[in-house]
This record gives C-alpha cells, sequence and structure tokens, in this order.
C-alpha cells in the first residue's frame, strides 16, 4: 500500500525593493546577481541591450550561454526557426512584433526596455533581478509587463520606485535607506504612505 505524500507547492517570492535613488538598492541587485548569476534573468537598469544588433539578436542572448558557438554563430547569419518563433511570440506578448529586426539603437526608451524585458523572459532563469524594469513603460503598459514577470517566475527581486506597482505586485517590500535595510514587510500589511517616508 502506498502511502500519500503530501503534494509540495512552489513556493514563492516576490520582493519589491523601494527606496529613494541612490539608497543602495542597484548595489544590491547587482551583489545578488554576481552571487546566482546563471541562474538569473537580469534587467538591469542601463539594459545592457547591444545597438548594432536587431532586437530578435538582443533577445536571443538571454539563451547565448545555452548554446554552442557553432550555434550562435550561425543565429547571427541565420536564426534557426524555432528560435526566431520563441523571440517572436515573446515580442508579441509586449507589442513589439513589428520590431523584431529593428537595430536597437533605433528605438525609443520604452521600447528598448521592453526588449530588455523580452530578454529576460527568453532565459527563463529560477529567479528575476529587475532596476526599474517599468520605469519607461505606460501605466497600462507597466501593469502588462509586471504581469508577465509575476506569472514568469516564481522568485523575483525587483527595485520599483513606483510604490503603488510595488503593493499590487509583491508579497514582500524591502525598503532600502542609506545602503541599509529600513523596512522589511509583507505587502499586505502596508500602504503607500507606509512606505512613502521612505522617499
Amino acid at each position: 500500500m502506498q502511502a500519500n505524500v503530501p503534494h509540495k507547492t512552489e513556493e514563492t517570492h516576490k520582493i519589491a525593493l523601494v527606496g529613494k535613488s541612490g539608497a543602495g538598492k542597484s548595489t544590491l541587485i547587482r551583489l545578488i546577481h554576481e552571487r546566482v548569476n546563471r541562474d538569473s534573468s537580469l534587467i538591469p537598469q542601463d539594459l545592457g541591450l547591444v545597438n548594432a544588433l536587431s532586437v530578435f539578436h538582443n533577445v536571443f542572448m538571454g539563451q547565448l550561454d545555452r548554446h554552442a558557438t557553432w550555434y550562435s554563430t550561425v543565429t547571427l547569419v541565420r536564426p534557426f526557426s524555432k528560435d526566431r518563433n520563441d523571440v517572436h511570440t515573446l515580442l508579441q506578448s509586449l507589442g513589439m512584433t513589428e520590431k523584431l529586426w529593428t537595430p536597437a539603437a533605433s528605438l525609443s526608451g520604452g521600447q528598448r526596455q521592453r526588449v530588455a524585458i523580452a530578454r529576460a523572459l527568453y532565459r527563463n532563469a529560477a529567479v528575476l533581478l529587475a532596476d526599474e524594469p517599468v520605469s519607461a513603460l505606460d501605466g497600462p503598459m507597466a501593469n502588462s509587463v509586471m504581469t508577465h514577470l509575476r506569472d514568469r517566475f516564481a522568485t523575483s527581486i525587483i527595485a520599483l520606485h513606483d510604490v503603488d506597482l510595488a503593493l499590487r505586485y509583491c508579497t514582500r517590500i524591502v525598503g532600502i535607506q542609506d545602503g541599509q535595510v529600513a523596512l522589511d514587510q509583507p505587502s499586505e500589511n502596508l500602504t503607500a504612505p507606509d512606505i512613502m517616508s521612505l522617499y
């Protein structure tokens, strides 16, 4: 007779780092990335795009270390259909399919940010580390992107200036002030005014 083993659900951690500019949020994101590196999908504040390459190739770089050198070289010239389709699907969810072959240098700030988001989604690592990932996006697109990020990654650490987005999409709020943790509470215990004192 087989014993009934309780089904273990995947534990999720959605952490927002909040605080004014210069408080230390970006430094913390960078330090965590240095520790976990390959196990993370990173959206840095400077986005890290290669201007001369197309949107497709910038997104494809999210999985560059998972392919042999010959595969990546061929992809520079003639991408494989599976990779084209996968990237196209991601861009479709971000409203950017028409920019698939556009050089990153030709994109607006909001479009560039969405390419960096698509690259992180394409990498699909265990942990998302994101530094102000929606700062250049309007309200509806910012909410759409935050929904994508919340649903795709079980664990995420996201630096956000927008307190309302932090409360809506993250389950834990960590406030950083002068390089120190000044607040660490479940989102459900907080309101926007509780967090604004950090700014």
